[in-house]
């Protein structure tokens, strides 16, 4: 062969090589997840999907033919579930317990598929699955129809906004693929999903294990004249093609400052487009400006389209961090602090009313609380899915409505039509645990009509008048431990000092301003935070303000030192052990819950969490409340 033609070929190989490259790279990607009861194989499904489009390597088959014969299959040479089922104990125990996430390509579409388990217990996890996949594949047993859990995660995914749903009624080699049981199968899923307000779906016959309809049509159905699985999945329309005609939103994730030449935001593109020289709005500013660039990677482009990570340049100089979100000029999103949401708890811990969570949206984070449920969605009552029961909380997996107060406005839309900015999660403070997850509905009417008034006395000149530093003096401890004693000498020892004091004390409140509060753990949380608030606003008017409260959760207190500027918020601890409380009780209320007839009594049958890092600590047992008063205010001194 002669080198000529050894180069036309070559070239011809290189030219083959780009022109798949350059078809892989704008290939459109699908998210799905497969979900349904335990045991209607998912995980099987999942691996002759991997299978059947070549992306195991030899190697990997080898392990796999390997561990099918080790584990023990049930007459087939590979166990397809082994591929998805990674961790011993799924192994073990032959189901799915956390999401697993693959990814397989096909010559017409990319793919990232989320194995979620079946199991009840595991529902938070099918929800992380759920949370942003455009397609669900609800499988069915054929031998077993529509079961609860079947129930329960379409359910999910209609609430997750999934539009795309496809029912495949799996393992139907063994019931001889009988059509007549097929069709009573999907009938009777119809009625329960047009009782829940699913429009659509689409129905398929399977069988994961044969390979029956996955990716070639099965001469055991040739009464089924539909798509097979894989057809459908490459053909469906994806979010992402929906997103491009939205109005353009991008959250920013961060500011691009490499040198003082350029400034970019950057971030996703959430949906629509934006190109070179259109005007936008970045919220909840509201400032405009035009597109100046658009950067992806180190290229210039003239638009920016949904999906996209870019960095755009604005002509002016406006204010705009993470946070922020860059929108349409005549067509921003909504910006609210008070709303209406569907949220899903995910920790074991029931939710606490009124405490105060972190809240991420996008790239936003804020303090948010959540009301009482408005009602909890029934979701395990077969004849009865979607409706709404009464509910004073949100156990693990319940799902329910309820008020969402966050402590500054935040930009939203509702999660219906956009799901970047109205999806959100809920982090505990202390524990840092995500508790719960949740969807913006619509924000409250009465956050609208509720705006800041100025003033022109501001706390800094009020603060000034008094000559002092406006302070919370947070005193906690357990009933009897001298609390309010000890606050008391305080505040005589700052009124010697001329020093503008107020003092709250416990008992005193819930005779007026808490007087409709029990002790229950959600009424201490509202007592708490009523008095945050009170106390500042006595702040702001430049008092030095000493409370007395047994405040018996850390996630309370973090939430009053967060409602004030750094350095106000003091948290003296009064340490005193539970059996010398108890030796004095004064009030006589520790021998009432140890009878029984005081309920919800912190120390007894109420918890008491003892802050970790407190700014002052005084021991009752060492020190008498005079000394204990006099070491607070020299390390009041010690603190400025």
């Amino acid at each position: 062969m002669s080198d000529d033609v050894i180069y036309r070929t070559d070239a011809l190989i290189a030219e083959d090589i780009d022109a798949y490259l350059e078809k892989h790279q704008h290939k459109t990607m699908l998210r799905f997840i497969t979900c349904g009861s335990v045991d209607d194989g998912k995980s099987t499904l999942i691996g002759r999907l991997l299978y059947d489009s070549k992306m195991i390597f030899e190697d990997q088959l080898a392990a796999l033919e390997s561990d099918s014969k080790r584990v023990g299959t049930q007459g087939q040479e590979i166990d397809f579930a082994l591929l998805v089922d990674g961790l011993a104990a799924e192994r073990e125990q032959g189901i799915t317990i956390d999401v697993a996430y693959r990814f397989f390509s096909t010559e017409n579409r990319k793919f990232i598929v989320a194995d979620c388990p079946g199991h009840e217990q595991y529902t938070r996890n099918m929800v992380t699955g759920a949370s942003t996949a455009d397609l669900a594949v609800i499988l069915i047993d054929a031998r077993k129809g529509v079961l609860v859990q079947t129930r329960r995660h379409s359910f999910l995914c209609h609430q997750l906004g999934i539009k795309n749903l496809v029912l495949a009624v799996n393992k139907m080699d063994l019931i001889g693929y009988d059509q007549t049981q097929y069709d009573a199968i999907i009938e009777a899923y119809r009625a329960f999903a047009d009782s829940i307000g699913i429009e659509n779906f689409t129905a398929i016959p399977i069988s994961g294990l044969a390979g029956d309809n996955i990716t070639t049509r099965s001469e055991n159905t040739d009464w089924y004249d539909g798509p097979t699985l894989m057809q459908h999945l490459e053909t469906v329309e994806v979010r992402s093609d929906a997103n491009l005609a939205e109005p353009f939103r991008m959250p920013v994730q961060w500011v691009n400052r490499p040198n003082l030449d350029f400034r970019g935001f950057s971030g996703l593109v959430a949906s629509g487009s934006l190109k070179v020289g259109d005007p936008v709005r970045v919220l909840p500013s509201g400032k405009t400006s035009i597109v100046s660039k658009v950067v992806l990677f180190d290229q210039e482009m003239e638009e920016a389209q949904a999906g996209q990570s870019v960095t755009i340049c604005l002509a002016d100089e406006i204010d705009c961090s993470r946070g922020s979100v860059l929108a349409e000029a005549d067509s921003p999103p909504e910006v609210s602090d008070q709303f209406e949401a569907t949220i899903v708890w995910l920790d074991d811990d029931p939710m606490l009313a009124g405490r105060a969570y972190s809240m991420k949206l996008a790239s936003q984070t804020v303090s948010a609380t959540v009301a009482e449920p408005k009602y909890e969605i029934n979701i395990n009552d077969p004849g009865s899915v979607g409706s709404q029961l009464a509910a004073k909380t949100l156990k693990l997996n319940a799902i329910g409505v309820a008020e969402v107060t966050t402590d500054k406005p935040i930009v939203f839309e509702p999660y219906a039509q956009n799901r970047a900015l109205g999806g959100f999660i809920l982090i505990d403070k202390i524990t840092n645990r995500t508790v719960g997850a949740g969807m913006l509905n619509f924000s409250l009417r009465r956050a609208q009509n509720v705006h800041w008034q100025a003033t022109t006395i501001d706390r800094e000149e009020h603060a000034n008048l008094k000559n002092q530093k406006p302070l919370v003096l947070w005193f906690t401890g357990l009933s009897g431990s001298g609390k309010s004693t000890i606050a008391n000498e305080v505040e005589k020892a700052l009124n010697r000092m001329n020093r503008h004091t107020f003092l709250l004390d416990g008992d005193n409140v819930r005779h007026g301003l808490n007087k409709d509060l029990g002790f229950t753990d959600a009424d201490r949380i509202e007592n708490i935070r009523r008095i945050g608030e009170v106390a500042k606003l006595m702040a702001d008017a430049g008092l030095i303000v000493l409370t007395a409260f047994i405040s018996p959760f850390r996630a309370e207190r973090q939430m009053v030192r967060d409602m004030l500027p750094e350095g106000e918020f003091v948290e003296i601890f009064v340490d005193t052990p539970l059996e010398v409380a108890e030796k004095r009780d004064v009030k006589g209320l520790y021998k009432k819950a140890r009878e029984g007839k005081l309920k919800n009594f912190t120390g007894i049958d109420s918890p008491y969490e003892a802050p970790e890092r407190p700014d002052i600590t005084v021991n009752t047992v060492e020190m008498t409340p005079a000394e204990a008063a006099e070491h607070i205010v020299r390390s009041l001194g010690a603190l400025k």
